[in-house]
């Protein structure tokens, strides 16, 4: 054996030491990447169901808006026939009833409606600070994963650990999620 063989198979010797000792960073990287990847899903589906949810308070403010609409279009016909002379004076009593009956309905109706409409905005804003809780784990995430990959090309330890921190930061705020119900 030549003398430079044997100092390539030593060269060999130092760099495959090296590599192991690189094997807890690599397997961080791909445990943080699979990690962003379910943030990732995650948040686009609370935006998805924030959107849905946005939608559906639309459509009850919309259906709150019809029936105030109506009840107001009804109180000004009551207001119409009460100052119109009419000579049947019993069709008047009993339409001038009809209209206070229904009056009385939509009044009610209208404070269901709004409560439903209200809780759908709750909904609304709860998905919305779901979506951020999981868009900031996100960023935490792959910032870690990008500092921890700097570790691979400077064999510091140094950034394995500042990405861990950053990972850990992303962790915490993808499981503070769980505080919103």
């Amino acid at each position: 054996m030549e003398a430079n063989e044997a100092q390539e198979l030593k060269e060999q010797a130092e760099h495959g030491e090296q590599d192991k000792s690189l094997r807890p960073v690599a397997f961080t990287m791909s445990v943080v990447a699979v990690l962003v990847a379910v943030t990732t899903v995650l948040g686009h589906r609370t935006h998805t169901e924030a959107i849905l949810n946005q939608n559906k308070a639309t459509d009850q403010w919309n259906y709150y808006q019809a029936h105030k609409i109506r009840a107001n279009e009804t109180a000004l016909a009551a207001d119409l026939l009460s100052v119109v002379t009419v000579t049947d004076k019993d069709a008047q009593k009993k339409i001038a009833k009809s209209y206070a009956d229904h009056e009385a309905k939509w009044a009610d109706d209208l404070k269901d409606e709004q409560a439903k409409a209200e809780a759908l905005e709750l909904n609304v804003e709860k998905a919305e600070a779901r979506a951020d809780r999981f868009d900031l784990a996100e960023a935490l995430l792959e910032i870690g994963l990008v500092i921890t990959s700097v570790t691979l090309l400077t064999r510091t330890r140094l950034y394995w650990y500042v990405g861990l921190a950053f990972a850990a930061a992303g962790i915490a705020s993808a499981l503070s999620v769980l505080l919103f119900h």
